[in-house]
């Protein structure tokens, strides 16, 4: 008996499997069969490469906003604890202080040597926190950067050259915080 639905043109081909399978595809330097799928393809490739491109910006985007926030805090951390070391400087100062001023039976002399050991206590303090005074020797070369003139007089030494120093000056990490006033040699 014969099938209807069997043609002999189907019975060679499920004789033959290689009859059944789709043309083989064209090598990659051929023109593409269907160029219809090629575009499709395409398109796929580009929308994966688009993605990933989008989510390496957005992990960006994030490290820029992290890396930024984190040094927002550092900076915030050292101007909230910038003088917390020159504050811990200072309170042997500060003790040594009250501890004069709790002797009741001191003597002229001992409340002068108390104050010259403060007075050396203050300067290194300040000195570790890079707070230097500005004190030219007589006939120093005047430099309007480090000093203030208050008076020009006549003196026995080189013209614009410091004659005294009525106020020490101070430098803060070589910035100046208050110039020296000086009096100066005037042009002879």
């Amino acid at each position: 008996m014969s099938d209807p639905t069997h043609t002999p043109n189907a019975a060679a081909t499920e004789a033959n499997p290689a009859a059944n399978a789709s043309p083989t595809p064209a090598p990659d330097n051929a023109a593409p069969l269907d160029p219809l799928a090629a575009a499709q393809a395409e398109i796929a490739a580009l929308q994966a490469k688009a993605a990933e491109l989008q989510d390496q910006y957005v992990r960006g985007q994030a490290e820029v906003q992290n890396a930024r926030r984190r040094a927002d805090d550092e900076v915030s951390k050292a101007r909230k604890f910038a003088l917390e070391s020159f504050a811990d400087s200072l309170l042997p100062v500060v003790d040594s202080l009250e501890a004069g001023l709790a002797v009741q039976t001191a003597t002229p002399e001992q409340i002068r040597e108390g104050a010259e050991a403060t007075l050396r206590q203050l300067t290194s303090a300040l000195e570790r926190n890079k707070v230097i005074a500005i004190n030219p020797a007589a006939g120093t070369k005047f430099d309007p950067a480090q000093h203030q003139a208050i008076s020009v007089v006549p003196a026995e030494q080189e013209a614009n050259t410091v004659v005294a120093v009525l106020q020490k000056g101070y430098l803060i990490a070589e910035r100046v915080l208050r110039p020296a006033l000086v009096t100066v040699s005037a042009p002879k």
